[in-house]
């Protein structure tokens, strides 16, 4: 890798003043805020980072007086495209990159305009007589996608999984994995294309479906060029260097974390009655109004946040819907935003029921004109036409249009397709001025509003609440503030718990993500390579290759050097005596571990308040930090509603609830001018003061048998000095270690556990005082050696296990444990040669590869009808889980019971071939009967009104499984196909058929 690995060559700062800076002011302390902007002169800048990863032998031929050179990439030949807009700094860099011919990443915000330079790239493989794809994560952005490219180019094509248009067209829009499919089968039309776009590369560390990019830009050949746009993120060199790397080519880094419009970001907490500044339109933080808004929580009660609700939209807007204490804030924060003409708002909710909701306690606010609802109305009459007539007056499109005429809408994922492309376009014309939406909203088009609103600082993400990423904070508050309408965009966080400063400095300021591969071995991938007749690709090719392996492999040169700086360090310590220091380091080691044990149960308040008399010496220890021995003062029971009032040195995680006031050693002048005392561990010689300092319970680590006596006024120093020396003096009295109380003997504990641990350590201390090296001195040069030895040694073994433990050598031996399960089922022969069930396993890559095709082969299928196939396939789609318990019919109950069968066969032979699988896990993540139900009723004929009866999981959910089951079931007719099967190809052809009707197969918006 050595003599092929990128040089990266960085390129300054370029820096332009911006037209304007906005000043808010702002006043916490009133009934609503007054963010009005007062216009001052120029202090924003545009930034600009350009980065290029070259190849060591790379030599650009390129006439510099028209291309520039790879450092500073001008263009002054004829452009491909005109804007009707003077193009930023990020962009002009960007065109002249792609007119070199060089791959380039273009990193910055949603709302900046990465737009520009995909169609710049279009435009010019339209000059040059070639053909150019443009890739994105998700269907529904692919057709939006299709839609504002159609506008601007003439010749342009579709295609998804569902749906294909114009497929040899020039400008061909497509998903990630129909890329993948083309560049696995070898597809002609890769041999006229020049350029490739990857929208939303970050979606790479997506944990599901990353690797379909990283295969994606793996196969790509070289002559390809790429252009990849992406959020911010802080780690795009070294994606750069990857692909420079991997293609042998230039690949230049485009950054930019540049706002058109800046942001200011405000918290409402929940209850209170005000907006606090928190960052400016600076990106500076306001501690001052930070500490006020934490006031607001000590003054006020928390209130709860009612979050009950039923299951189906349009019986909760039958019912009026219900309205929480949250909900009655998001009300006050709309109305407010309305009134001080801040719309148009997305308010973001990270549950779709609660977006619902939200939008529902609106109730009572009308946002549109006449004119405006007139508008509305025409519009969505128009969109409803393209459903059959029985389909139009379903509830869920019924009684969205009083919502949608008042100027209020709803998107997530849940909503039927329809009502959501709806809403975008009504979106997009201003007629929806307050828009509840989820997170996916933040995903792709550039939609953006005026204010942006978080109606929670935490969400649920599968395992726990946790507070929201800095990534996915930049994402969605990105989305406020329209570049040319708005001087600033306004961001509104609703908080309802008291938090850390630097918990929401963090989220607001916080540095974006960096891309990390999530890169996985599918029997789908290992297949397609075995199968491919050229073999210059093979699985392993695949591995090294990885972004995975790539980001690996650029940690261990550091660990190299660290090892061999520690290696020289061990040899320079003396090891002379070391068996035996270690004896005695160990004993001492022991003793520690079992007084740790022991404290943590002496501790306990109920025993040790008693003891805790003024004038006993304690030892305290926080951590690895030893602060000797102090003398009590005092103690006190901590307030609940206060916050710790301890110096972050002597507070602990285990609070107890008890203050012990304590004199201990502390830095000289540390609490001069009232500053807090610092305490410091006594060392030899070194003159400290007394003073006291508030400790918690569980940071004390000993308690001595000696009271001194405590003066009543300890302001005095000398009173305080003359306690130092007492407590000094004692240490040179007791040179192995002052007398401790016996929690069994002196302290009267007579719990068995205790008394075992007392005994135990009587035992080791005996060893200890017997040893030669404790009759020495305790702290000898030797032992202190000896300890730095250990620690060497030690980080030494873990660095040497890392490096040997490479990630290639992992995937080499899931690749072959992958490759035995693959024998084992018959897919491939011994020699590695694929046999007739893995040509059909190649051809799907929408269910799980494996268990479908045991199904085609061991017959299941054959028993059955197509639509008993349809609703047997559909448990391999992915989709919401429903709450209800599932009852099924005799004829689906049996197929359901083979598939599980056969489920859990598969899991024990990967379980066998010794691949991590948890059989229970496998079978239940593989197969999801859902909306089995569902579908069998839906292929039979079943209106759509009377299946969304029959489940609480949303209609668009179940809208877009049956889209998913569709590609499926056409997957599976292509894979009976290529191994002969003509009754099975009839059949899942038949239940394609079957399903493909009514709002369910209606037509995008878009397209």
């Amino acid at each position: 890798m050595e003599d092929s690995s990128p040089k990266s060559t960085s390129i300054g700062k370029r820096k332009e003043p911006e037209e304007d800076s906005v000043k808010a002011t702002e006043d916490p302390s009133e009934e609503t805020p007054k963010p009005e902007p007062v216009l001052k002169k120029p202090n924003l800048t545009r930034t600009c980072v350009h980065e290029v990863a070259v190849p060591n032998d790379y030599s650009p031929t390129k006439d510099e007086s028209i291309y520039g050179n790879l450092s500073n990439p001008t263009f002054t030949g004829t452009s491909a495209k005109t804007y009707p807009f003077k193009l930023d700094p990020f962009q002009e860099i960007s065109v002249a990159c792609l007119e070199r011919k060089e791959s380039v990443l273009v990193s910055a915000h949603t709302s900046a305009g990465k737009t520009a330079v995909a169609e710049y790239a279009i435009a010019m493989s339209f000059r040059d007589k070639q053909r150019v794809i443009y890739t994105s994560p998700l269907k529904a952005l692919s057709n939006q996608k299709y839609r504002e490219l159609s506008q601007e180019f003439t010749d342009v094509g579709l295609m998804t999984g569902d749906v294909t248009i114009s497929p040899n067209a020039s400008c061909l829009v497509m998903t990630t994995e129909i890329l993948r499919g083309m560049l696995y089968r070898g597809s002609e039309v890769l041999k006229e294309v020049a350029w490739v776009i990857f929208d939303e590369i970050h979606y790479m560390k997506d944990r599901e479906r990353g690797v379909v990019w990283e295969e994606s830009i793996i196969f790509l050949p070289p002559a390809i060029k790429m252009v990849f746009l992406s959020a911010t993120m802080s780690n795009a060199t070294e994606f750069a260097e990857w692909i420079c790397y991997l293609h042998k080519q230039p690949c230049h880094v485009v950054y930019t974390d540049f706002r058109p419009t800046p942001l200011q970001h405000y918290a409402f907490p929940l209850g209170g009655a005000g907006l606090y500044l928190v960052v400016d339109e600076h990106e500076q933080f306001r501690e001052d109004n930070f500490l006020k808004l934490q006031d607001t929580f000590l003054k006020q009660k928390k209130i709860g946040d009612n979050r009950s609700g039923n299951n189906r939209l349009s019986g909760r807007i039958a019912k009026g819907g219900s309205t929480s204490s949250g909900g009655s804030d998001i009300y006050k924060i709309v109305k407010m935003i309305m009134e001080r003409k801040f719309q148009p708002v997305i308010i973001f909710s990270f549950s779709r029921r609660e977006c619902e909701q939200h939008a529902l306690s609106m109730s009572k606010l009308d946002f549109n004109t006449e004119e405006e609802k007139e508008h509305v109305t025409q519009v969505f009459k128009n969109a409803i036409l393209c459903l059959n007539e029985e389909d139009r007056n379903l509830p869920a499109i019924e009684l969205m249009l009083p919502l949608l005429q008042r100027g209020i809408a709803v998107h997530h994922s849940g909503l039927l397709p329809l009502i959501k492309e709806l809403v975008e376009l009504l979106f997009q014309e201003g007629l929806v001025k307050a828009l509840f939406a989820t997170e996916t909203f933040a995903m792709g088009l550039n939609m953006p509003a005026k204010t942006v609103v978080f109606t929670s600082v935490k969400k649920w993400d599968g395992d726990s609440h946790r507070f929201i990423g800095s990534g996915e904070y930049i994402q969605m508050s990105g989305r406020a503030g329209r570049r040319g309408k708005d001087e600033r965009g306004i961001c509104i966080i609703m908080i309802d718990e008291q938090m850390e400063m630097n918990t929401l400095k963090d989220m607001a300021l916080g540095k974006p993500a960096p891309l990390l591969s999530t890169f996985r071995l599918s029997y789908y991938s290992i297949l397609n390579l075995m199968s491919r007749a050229e073999g210059q690709f093979t699985a392993e090719h695949v591995i090294k290759n990885s972004f995975h392996q790539f980001q690996y492999e650029k940690t261990l040169p550091d660990i190299g050097e660290r090892v061999s700086k520690l290696e020289k360090e061990a040899s320079l310590l003396d090891a002379s005596g070391e068996a035996e220091v270690a004896e005695y380091h160990k004993i001492r080691l022991d003793i520690a571990q079992l007084e740790k044990k022991m404290m943590s149960e002496i501790t306990r308040p109920e025993r040790i308040l008693y003891f805790l008399l003024p004038g006993r010496l304690v030892k305290v220890r926080d951590g690895g930090t030893d602060w000797g021995w102090g003398v009590v003062v005092n103690v006190m029971k901590k307030p609940s509603t206060t916050l710790s009032p301890l110096p972050s040195a002597l507070s602990s995680t285990r609070s107890s609830g008890y203050i012990v006031d304590t004199l201990l050693h502390c830095s000289p002048g540390s609490a001069e001018n009232g500053s807090r005392p610092k305490p410091c561990p006594p060392r030899l010689g070194e003159k400290g003061e007394m003073h006291v300092v508030p400790v918690q319970l569980p940071l004390i680590c000993a308690l001595s048998k000696i009271r001194i006596a405590v003066p009543s006024d300890l302001r005095p120093v000398e009173a305080r000095q003359n306690i130092l020396m007492a407590v000094q003096e004692l240490g040179s009295r007791f040179p192995h270690g002052l007398p401790k109380l016996n929690p069994v003997k002196d302290m009267g504990i007579e719990d068995p556990e205790l008394v075992e641990l007392v005994n135990q350590i009587e035992e080791l201390e005996k060893k200890l005082f017997a040893h030669p090296l404790h009759k020495s001195s305790q702290d000898t040069e030797q032992i202190k050696c000896f300890q730095r030895k250990a620690e060497v040694n030690h980080e030494i073994q873990q660095l040497k296990a890392k490096m040997r433990d490479s990630q290639l050598q992992k995937f080499r031996d899931e690749l072959k444990n992958r490759s035995r399960v693959l024998k084992k089922l018959g897919h491939i022969d011994a020699d590695g040669v694929v046999q007739l069930k893995g040509r059909a396993a190649c051809l799907i890559d929408t269910g799980d590869e494996l268990l479908v095709t045991e199904l085609m082969f061991n017959g299941t299928f054959n028993d059955l009808d197509p639509h008993q196939v349809a609703a047997l396939a559909s448990c391999f789609i992915p989709g919401d889980k429903s709450n209800e318990q599932i009852h099924l019919r005799t004829e689906l109950a049996k197929p359901l019971q083979q598939l599980q069968d056969s489920a859990r066969r598969i899991a024990e032979i990967q379980l066998e071939c010794k691949l991590e699988v948890n059989v229970d896990e496998y079978v239940e993540s593989t197969v999801r009967p859902y909306l089995m139900d569902v579908i069998y009723c839906w292929s039979k004929g079943a209106t759509f009104a009377e299946i969304i009866e029959m489940t609480d999981i949303f209609e668009g959910s179940i809208i877009r499984l049956a889209r998913r089951l569709d590609e499926f079931l056409n997957q599976l007719c292509a894979a009976a196909h290529a191994v002969g099967e003509v009754d099975l190809e009839k059949k899942f052809a038949a239940g394609s058929e079957s399903l493909r009707r009514g709002i369910m197969f209606a037509n995008s918006l878009y397209l």
